[in-house]
């Protein structure tokens, strides 16, 4: 069903397809691999409602195992490599996920997840196995004259990530990498390797592959193009990448930008980027400044899209398009149409300020697995979905976004909601109320802040609720900063006035990055 990874490992058995820090594949050995995965992987999860969870390390053996299942109409879930064990169970449980991938970084939560959920597998690559695990060498040893046709038949299974939640829990969505959905594996598999997204060439990731962006790599590697995953972003190992493989495409978020640009001008100049011609941009929003310089230094091919796993890009613009509406994020690409709806739910006029929707095509809507609540939630009105943003649309049909209606916080380009460092915090016995709020961070445009009201009478330690949040919850959800307040501002209804939290610590109305 792999059609063109088959078709290279035919005309081009020896070129290079996968490269990792560790390790590199040929185009015949990640053929071989993929067929002998697929058969392990559907052995494990025969009924389509199954899914098997991959730890989203950045290897290549994390590609492998969302590619394999694809072609064989098998569900993947990607999971964050940094959960917690209970964090983790929590969405293996709600996945219908039966066995884990896992390397070294995600093992230990994988185990202990494993032996809450009744797990069949956990599988493990690069990382010493145990008498609970199974060794990845043995789920990609072909067996002897086997060949994998697949059941052509079975139900498509786009991937499934997790998005954090205003209730203090993550959901998860599919993946939407297709304009319209397909009914089989077969379909679906071939779908997606018609559309890699990006220009013939070789790949680069760079962020972190449980996340929906990074993971369109899984698309240009089915499409029979090379993939270079890079484990951890290093600024200027990530330029030496590029110009040793000759890179054409990769996807990043503003940080890296910053991070980019943050190195001395002898050491960018140092290296050949010219190999670029597309460099997608998403997550957050990117400073002006910064989105100049970057244009300035690669070229006009950086491409903006913006848009949810839930629903994909629903809105992009180019570099050209950019310097001419600067700030706007584009405008509304097929088949959805930028709706602006004000606070009594009428739809409001070219450079009217209210929540920003998108009319979504029934075939395209916006549904959270096992979340009916959270999916009727998306909509602001009949068939319009909202990703939580304010903004108006310009008399050219340019989206720009001003502000943010959800309670989000986009650090270093993911998503996170308060809520769920809320709901932890308030477990300790110290804590009486707590609002975590997002503040400006000059690296990841938005960080994660605190505000703890102490129990009366008790002795509150920041030090130590520090270390209590980072052994209960993924470290990417912890705050950044604590700070310890008498009060918490609220509005007439006694919520929690998280605009009015933020406002002092932005130099503008605004306070959102970007």
């Amino acid at each position: 069903m792999l059609d063109r990874i088959r078709d290279r490992a035919v005309s081009d058995p020896s070129g290079v397809a996968l490269i990792d820090d560790n390790s590199s594949l040929t185009w015949a050995e990640a053929a071989d691999a993929l067929d002998a995965l697929g058969e392990h992987l559907i052995a494990l999860a025969p009924d389509p409602d199954e899914r098997v969870a991959v730890i989203g390390e950045n290897t290549i053996e994390t590609l492998l195992t969302h590619a394999a299942a694809i072609g064989r109409g098998v569900g993947t879930v990607a999971v964050s490599r940094q959960l917690k064990p209970d964090e983790m169970a929590d969405q293996l449980l709600d996945s219908g996920a039966v066995a884990v991938v896992t390397g070294p970084l995600g093992l230990a939560s994988s185990v202990a997840a494993a032996q809450k959920t009744g797990l069949r597998a956990v599988i493990v690559h690069n990382a010493q196995v145990s008498e609970e695990t199974v060794p990845w060498r043995e789920v990609v040893t072909p067996a002897e004259g086997a060949v994998s046709t697949g059941p052509a038949d079975r139900p498509a299974r786009p991937p499934l990530v997790y998005t954090s939640g205003t209730t203090g829990r993550a959901r998860g969505t599919q993946v939407r990498w297709l304009p319209a959905p397909v009914d089989t594996a077969q379909e679906y598999a071939d779908a997606v390797a018609a559309r890699s997204g990006y220009p013939a060439g070789v790949h680069l990731v760079v962020g972190p592959l449980q996340h929906n962006g990074p993971l369109t790599a899984i698309r240009h590697l089915l499409s029979g193009r090379p993939v270079v995953v890079m484990g951890r972003f290093d600024a200027e190992r990530a330029l030496s990448l590029i110009e040793t493989h000759r890179v054409t495409s990769t996807l990043m978020v503003p940080t890296h930008f910053q991070r980019l640009l943050a190195l001395p001008a002898e050491t960018r100049a140092a290296y050949d980027v010219t190999s670029l011609e597309w460099v997608a941009h998403t997550g957050s929003a990117c400073p002006a400044d910064v989105k100049r310089a970057m244009i300035d230094w690669f070229g006009p091919i950086l491409v903006e899209s913006y848009g949810g796993s839930e629903i994909g890009s629903v809105c992009r613009i180019d570099s050209v398009e950019w310097l001419a509406h600067p700030r706007s994020v584009g405008r509304a690409t097929a088949p959805f149409e930028a709706v602006v709806v004000g606070s009594d739910g009428s739809e409001l006029g070219r450079g009217e300020v209210g929540i920003l929707g998108f009319r979504t095509p029934p075939e395209r809507s916006v549904v959270y697995h096992a979340d009916p609540e959270k999916t009727a939630a998306a909509y602001i009105l009949p068939g319009v979905a909202t990703l939580g943003d304010v903004g108006y649309v310009d008399e050219d049909g340019y989206v720009f976004i001003t502000d943010r209606v959800a309670d989000m916080v986009v650090s270093g380009g993911v998503n996170l909601y308060p809520a769920e460092s809320e709901r932890v915090l308030l477990t300790h016995p110290a804590v009486s109320e707590v609002a975590v709020i997002g503040v400006p961070d000059e690296d990841l445009g938005e960080s994660l802040l605190a505000l703890v009201v102490a129990e009366p009478g008790s002795n509150l330690d920041i030090g130590e609720l520090k270390a209590f949040a980072k052994e209960s919850m993924a470290s990417y959800k912890c705050p950044k900063k604590y700070v310890v307040v008498d009060e918490l501002a609220r509005n007439v209804m006694g919520k929690l006035d998280k605009k009015a939290l933020r406002a002092p610590y932005w130099s503008s109305d605004r306070t959102i990055a970007g």
